[in-house]
Parts: structure tokens; sequence; C-alpha cells
């Protein structure tokens, strides 16, 4: 087995932590080491969790870190080789052979190839990233074909012979665990369970990830979905719903509406399930934050920084008076 222990200028797992930061991914430090290790040995890395802990977008910025192209592969029931490998361009073969008349004409030339995402993967595996989404929804005919690709890296294709990368590709499996992976797909990869992160994580995720919300507001949302999360739902606010309701109540907050309502409002950002909102909708009073902050243009003034006032309050102030005002403000909330 050959081991990388330099990729692309990363030496070790918290330089690749660092990098994804940069791309604007916040990942454990065990799930750095994961994908360290699957680069450094050349391996498939297959990340599990439940859905909406941001396996997806960390294959992506591991694409991103290394400057990969990120070529998807959405898995569904009843997927085949054809769809994954190649298939040959029945309509152009046919036209080709009408033209040719009576000379000689390859159909099996490359050109009548169309190349999916396997094959991509394989002809240019320095410039490509494999993600294989969502490998659970497959069934368990493509897990076995799969098997052939992830073991030796080679296509065999009967017209023309049998295709090998000069090397690895790298690859990220997917699976939200609806059924369970055959073992002998689990040995070729590096394993990692991706779970929810920490209320702090997930307050810094929604600060990286959303334009214009308030630190106050990221913990208050992330709270309320955590308290979510610890009911019984059908599907459970992600991640990426966290981020959304923040800026969908921001936006709303910033219209006019009070916090409460803004949330209320924005209810369907996080719930994406009737079931859901019928269980919780007697019992949303208790499980929206009550209370946040707005965050607007100023912001960025370092005289504003030490000012408090409520989000309706600064949006009449933005309305009517310009950057140089500054005092008096003339609200009667307002605390320095």
């Amino acid at each position: 087995m050959s081991v990388r222990s330099e990729i692309v200028g990363i030496r070790s797992p918290d330089e690749l932590r660092h990098a994804l930061e940069g791309a604007q991914y916040l990942a454990s430090e065990e799930l750095a080491t994961a994908a360290y290790l699957a680069l450094a040995l050349q391996k498939p890395l297959l990340l599990e969790g439940v859905p909406g802990v941001g396996k997806t977008e960390a294959a992506k910025s591991i694409g991103a870190v290394l400057a990969r192209n990120v070529i998807r592969l959405q898995c569904y029931e009843g997927i085949d080789a054809s769809a994954a490998l190649y298939e040959w361009n029945f309509p152009r073969q046919m036209l080709a052979i009408r033209q040719a008349g009576d000379q000689y004409v390859n159909i099996y030339a490359d050109s009548f190839l169309l190349k999916r995402p396997l094959l991509e993967s394989l002809l240019e595996p320095l410039n490509n990233l494999l993600l294989i989404d969502e490998i659970d929804r497959s069934d368990h005919e493509f897990e076995a074909f799969l098997l052939e690709y992830l073991s030796d890296f080679s296509i065999s294709i009967p017209e023309t012979g049998t295709i090998h990368s000069y090397e690895h590709p790298v690859v990220v499996l997917t699976s939200n665990r609806t059924r369970e992976l055959h073992e002998a797909l689990r040995r070729r990869c590096v394993y990692h369970w991706i779970d929810y992160p920490t209320p702090e994580i997930e307050a810094r995720i929604v600060m990286t990830r959303a334009s214009s919300v308030a630190h106050e507001t990221a913990r208050a949302v992330v709270e309320s979905v955590n308290r979510m999360r610890a009911e019984p739902l059908t599907k459970p606010p992600g991640v990426s719903e966290t981020v959304e309701w923040a800026e969908a109540a921001t936006l709303l907050a910033s219209q006019g509406n009070s916090w409460p309502r803004a949330f209320r409002r924005a209810i369907g950002v996080a719930l994406k399930d009737q079931d859901d909102f019928a269980y919780l909708e007697s019992r949303f009073d208790s499980l929206l934050p009550s209370e946040a902050a707005w965050t607007h243009p100023l912001k960025f003034n370092p005289l504003f920084r030490s000012l408090h006032c409520s989000g309706t309050t600064a949006f009449s102030l933005l309305q009517t008076r310009s950057l140089d005002f500054l005092n008096p403000f003339g609200c009667s909330d307002l605390e320095t």
C-alpha cells in the first residue's frame, strides 16, 4: 500500500481542518483525521449520518481544498451501470453508419462514448473528486457493481477493453443509513459517522454561512432547533435548515416583524413535514426563540458595536438617519 504523507501541501489532519475552515466548513477533529487518512492511504471516505448533518457539504469542501471538480453521482433505487459508468450514443452511431454508406466506421470510438461519473473520475483522477451521494438509496446489485470499481479502480468496457486509472481517484461516499451497507464495501473505505454539531459549533456554522445574522440570533435559533430535534419528528431540522431559518427570520425582523412573529412566519424553512408541524403547533411558543438581535449595515461601524437597540427601532433609524448621526439616537430602548 502506497502512503502519501502530504496532499497538496497538507501534511496533517490539523492542517486539513484549518483548510476546510477556510472553505467555510467547520470540521471536527475526528472528521478531519478520517478525511486526511483517506487521502493519505488513497482509500475512499465513507461518511454516514442522519440527513442534514453536512455529509455532502463535507465532500464538496474537500474538493474545494484540493482544487478539484466535484463529480456527483446521486444514487437512487434502480440505478444501474449505464447511469454510473458509460453509455454508447446510439442515435449518433446510427447517424454515422448512414453517413458512411459502404465505408467502414468505428462506432465504438471514444467520440461515441457518453462518459458517466465513474468513468470520468478514472480518466482524470487528478482533476476530479467523485462524490457517490446517498449510496444507501441504491440496491444491492449496484453496490456489488461498485465493489469492483473501488477495489481496482478499473472499468471493463466489452467493446474496447479495460480502462485503468493511472492514479487512485479521490472518492467520497455518503449514506443516511436507511439500510445497512455490505460489509465488503465498508472494508474498502475509511469510515466516519457525522453527528449533529454541538450548539457552540452550530452557532459558528450559522455565523459562517449566513450573510446577515447576529451572534445572538444564531444562538437563539440553534437552541430552538435543538429543542425540536429532541422531539419525535419525522424530519428533524438539519444544519442547513438552521442556517436558512436564522437568515429568513432576520430578513422578516428587518421588515418590522417582532422576533416571535418573524420566527413563527419563517417556520416553513425549518420544518418540512406537515405531521411535524401539526405535532408542534400547540407548543410553538415554548419552542421558538422569543428574542434575538438584528444585524444591519451599522454593525461594521466600530462606534455602533457598543450600542443595543431593538431590531424594529434600528430599522426605522436606518431609513431616516445617515451614518454620522450617532448622537442623539432618539430611541427610548437604546442603552450604551
